[in-house]
């Protein structure tokens, strides 16, 4: 066999060189690491030793240091425990454990990280703390997060350990921040380390630091730089030097106009939001009494069961939270478009030619739907908002923008498109647009107008059920959601130019972002009664709207 080997003919039962050498090295590893981890563990043992049997707080932030300087990967699990007062421990041997308080309480190894059933959270002894070990151990916690792998946890240390910026915590930053690759950790460091110069006593250091802190946006920042440009009483400034005042004084007057101006960024923002609910809302009234002149005051309750429908999708769809808006949108045009096709079929039609006794009519459906959702639920219902549509989008540290609005302006957009493609390049549209036009001469041409009307009701009506799924992810749902914008919406409808949607595109963003812009100095209430008085005064001059309709329902 071992001559068959040597020739290079494979021997049934014989191990290849590679798979043996690998095999070697691993268990040398192992025999040497398991000697290495041992030790590491005696240490670990030892300092929570030491830390268990502390006396006094002094003597616990000595033990908690050591601690720190031990080379474990429970080091940092067992001094973030102790930072959130979970530590414990059993006096007999001293073991440590961390407890959650739960009902019941989980009782976790601190050694193993593996949960003990057999130790009740009642036998255990727990380390105490109070505010100045507390913000030191977050020091000690943040020094390890710093050699973590993801950027955010090392931005958070960052920030923990100039929440303190002691010699000890600076030297520590200003090692690490030679190493660091992140850009945005990088320059917290460098804007951290800035900071703490303000603290020195040479007037050139303050100084220095002043100029490379121009740009920023820091709200603590600007706070620190104003303290010490104001005097005191007797008219003493905090910051001797001249030159040093005239440099924070630019700087505050600086990150106060940036501010502001992100600010307004900002509140035109929640305007877009805004504007493109009043959109969504306002085409299925355009389009509704571009066609048949017929005023819908249930528009703003078809919205409502928009809402609800994702309310609905929810409760049937808990685990599929993330997919339930989007399974809503259909199911809201569908309810809500049949809900409106019916109206109209059973109340509108009847009532043509009669735009009051419609109103009316119209009103009274509003109010049946109203108490209908009512007796289901009286109350607001929550809407989850999916983790896709969650949370900021930081654009630097005056500006955010969320997600759920941002969605909702770009949704508007898509609806709007859409409908442009509905109305521009399908069958029912060139009907639709013929009916608008000329309902007499369609009628003669072979067009079924009534069932244009109703197609047409069911769309403007579809689209209103849409709105409200936008809606569920901006506001509480519930039985009066619609009363908020019915009027909103026909105001839109009238600025823009009645059954023109590009009208009620540039109408509606436009109020929307008017209404958000005046509402910081003139408050909400105002801002609405101001939009309104504007809007009138341009009816007087423009009665037809930005956009003015032709064919019929100009004529008429």
């Amino acid at each position: 066999m071992k001559n068959l080997a040597n020739k290079g003919v494979e021997v049934p039962g014989a191990i290849p060189g590679p798979l043996l050498f690998a095999c070697l090295l691993l268990a040398v590893i192992c025999l040497f690491a398991a000697p290495v981890r041992a030790a590491d563990d005696a240490a670990l043992s030892a300092a929570l030793t030491e830390l268990a049997r502390a006396d006094g707080f002094a003597a616990k932030s000595e033990a908690a240091t050591k601690l720190a300087s031990v080379s474990h990967p429970r080091t940092r699990a067992a001094l973030s425990a102790l930072v959130e007062g979970q530590l414990h421990f059993r006096e007999a041997d001293t073991r440590m454990f961390i407890v959650i308080e739960a009902e019941p309480p989980s009782v976790t190894d601190l050694l193993t990280g593996q949960p003990d059933t057999g130790v009740t959270a009642d036998s255990l002894t727990k380390i105490t703390t109070n505010n100045a070990l507390r913000k030191s151990l977050r020091g000690l916690v943040a020094s390890f997060a710093l050699a973590d792998a993801d950027p955010e946890l090392r931005l958070q240390a960052v920030t923990e350990l100039l929440r303190n910026p002691d010699e000890e915590n600076v030297a520590l930053l200003r090692k690490h921040q030679e190493t660091e690759k992140d850009s945005d950790v990088r320059a917290a460091i460098e804007r951290g380390l800035a900071l703490a110069e303000l603290e020195s006593t040479e007037a050139d250091k303050r100084l220095a630091a002043i100029l490379a802190l121009e740009g920023s946006l820091n709200l603590e920042l600007r706070n620190r730089l104003e303290a010490m440009v104001t005097p005191d009483e007797s008219g003493a400034y905090p910051e001797p030097d001249q030159r040093v005042r005239e440099a924070a004084r630019k700087l505050v007057q600086s990150i106060d106009s940036s501010r502001s101006f992100y600010s307004t960024l900002e509140t035109f923002f929640f305007g877009l939001s805004t504007g493109s609910i009043l959109v969504l809302v306002a085409i299925g009234l355009a389009i509704t009494f571009g066609v048949m002149g017929v005023i819908n005051m249930a528009h703003g309750e078809l919205m409502m069961l928009g809402a609800y429908c994702t309310y609905v999708v929810q409760l049937l769809l808990p685990n599929y939270i993330g997919a339930s808006v989007i399974i809503a949108i259909p199911l809201a045009f569908l309810v809500s478009g049949a809900v409106g096709v019916l109206i109209q079929r059973y109340v509108v039609r009847y009532l043509a030619g009669r735009p009051l006794d419609t109103l009316l009519a119209t009103f009274g459906v509003s109010l049946i739907l109203q108490q209908a959702v009512r007796s289901y639920q009286a109350n607001n219902v929550p809407v989850q908002t999916p983790e896709w549509m969650s949370g900021p989008i930081q654009i630097n540290e005056a500006l955010s923008l969320t997600y759920n609005r941002l969605y909702v302006f770009l949704f508007a957009l898509i609806m709007f498109a859409l409908l442009l493609f509905v109305l521009k390049k399908t069958s029912l549209g060139l009907k639709v647009r013929a009916v608008s036009q000329n309902r007499a001469m369609a009628k003669a041409m072979g067009i079924r107008t009534e069932w244009v009307d109703a197609m047409t009701f069911g769309l403007g009506s579809g689209i209103a059920g849409v709105a409200g799924v936008a809606l569920s992810q901006l506001t509480n749902v519930g039985p009066n959601l619609g009363q908020g914008y019915i009027i909103d919406s026909f105001m839109v409808v009238v600025f823009g130019g009645v059954g023109n949607l590009w009208g009620t595109l540039i109408g509606g963003v436009s109020l929307g972002v008017v209404n958000k812009l005046l509402e910081p100095w003139a408050g909400a209430v105002t801002a609405k009664i101001l939009v309104l008085v504007a809007v009138i005064l341009f009816i007087q001059r423009r009665p037809r709207g930005l956009f003015p309709q032709k064919g019929r329902a100009a004529e008429g």
